[in-house]
């Protein structure tokens, strides 16, 4: 390996060892468990290029404490939004070098009224970043406008605007996974088939994720329905009354003898794989997403018939450290960074969860 005057930088040295950027700080830093095998790789790296500690020393001389507000879905554990939690944490404490210190705050996504509440006092933190999971379409607008005024970056996670200004998205093509999972659950129905669309109540407008994920499902949809019959059967439930919602659905059913397909695009298909369990309606074709552990169960017992997951935690990590690299290190980072549809059935999720990458 031929030696280089550049300064390496850390994602240079994840790629020549074969390892993570997380690996690498935690090697650098001596902190964490890491794998001997990982560990030997990024020394050897390190050897060969002649690598110096202190490069970023010129970076941080002025030892600024840089504060990065994350607003996230409040949730219950095991849901989606841990995921993402979790990574912001480990993000926050693996680029610790950079003196930013990761300040969580939390919502309820299915009132837009609370997530105004919190932002109204937001800049009285001083925040120098924030990262946000754009919900509300429009309170984010507001919201964002407000930062870029008061000339803060700050990011999306889980879903995006583009119209917003922001520095860095991570997370799937919100229409195009709406488009790729109306194609797994249409593409084989019966003519005159009706396919349930379950949607959860929320005070405001749709969410920012849902809206472009049906958009897609709907794009699909209206490509077939000139050479097949199809109908959609639009339901809304609780996000808190589960004896409602059986309800609810068990006279969907009687009302709809012909339902056998049904989707719904938020992470708790779950629940509806309950429904259609204790309904006795489990046989129909049934997506939804995201690789929350019940989701999995339900997966497993044939319930839910695919699953389309996203990465959620390399979401978080990897904003953190794209923020990390633009504010403080003054890098350029690419600003809309898709990551893979993963789509997932009983037959691979097995393996995809025992070789998933880690951030």
């Amino acid at each position: 390996m031929q030696h280089t005057t550049q300064k390496p930088r850390i994602k240079d040295i994840a790629r020549m060892a074969g390892v993570s950027e997380g690996t690498v700080d935690r090697v650098l830093h001596n902190r964490g468990e890491v794998s001997v095998k990982s560990k030997e790789a990024v020394l050897k790296v390190l050897k060969e290029i002649n690598y110096t500690p202190n490069l970023l020393a010129r970076s941080l001389a002025s030892k600024k404490h840089y504060r990065f507000v994350c607003l996230i879905p409040s949730f219950q554990p095991g849901d989606y939004w841990e995921f993402i939690e979790n990574a912001l944490l480990q993000a926050g404490n693996d680029f610790l070098q950079y003196n930013i210190h990761i300040d969580i705050h939390y919502f309820n996504q299915f009132d837009a009224n609370n997530f105004l509440g919190l932002t109204d006092n937001l800049l009285q933190l001083k925040p120098d970043a924030v990262i946000l999971a754009p919900i509300f379409r429009n309170e984010t607008l507001a919201f964002t406008l407000d930062l870029r005024q008061h000339e803060i970056p700050f990011s999306f996670i889980d879903s995006l605007i583009e119209e917003a200004g922001f520095t860095t998205y991570y997370g799937q093509n919100s229409f195009q996974s709406g488009f790729v999972a109306a194609k797994l659950l249409l593409n084989d129905l019966p003519d005159s088939s009706e396919v349930l669309v379950l949607r959860t109540k929320r005070q405001g407008a749709v969410s920012n994720q849902t809206k472009y994920r049906f958009e897609g499902f709907m794009h699909y949809f209206n490509q077939q329905t000139p050479h097949k019959k199809m109908d959609l059967v639009h339901v809304e439930i609780s996000d808190t009354d589960d004896e409602l919602n059986l309800r609810i659905v068990e006279q969907t059913f009687r009302e709809h003898p012909q339902l056998n397909a049904a989707i719904t695009f938020n992470s708790k298909v779950y629940r509806l794989a309950n429904y259609l369990k204790q309904l006795q309606h489990a046989n129909i074709r049934l997506i939804g997403y995201d690789l929350l552990d019940k989701n999995v169960e339900y997966l497993n017992q044939d319930v839910i018939s695919y699953l389309i997951a996203q990465s959620p935690g390399k979401q978080a990590y990897y904003t953190v450290r794209d923020l990390c690299n633009k504010l403080i290190l003054k890098q350029e980072v690419n600003q809309i960074n898709y990551v893979p549809i993963d789509i997932l059935m009983k037959e691979n999720i097995n393996d995809y969860i025992n070789f998933r990458e880690k951030y």
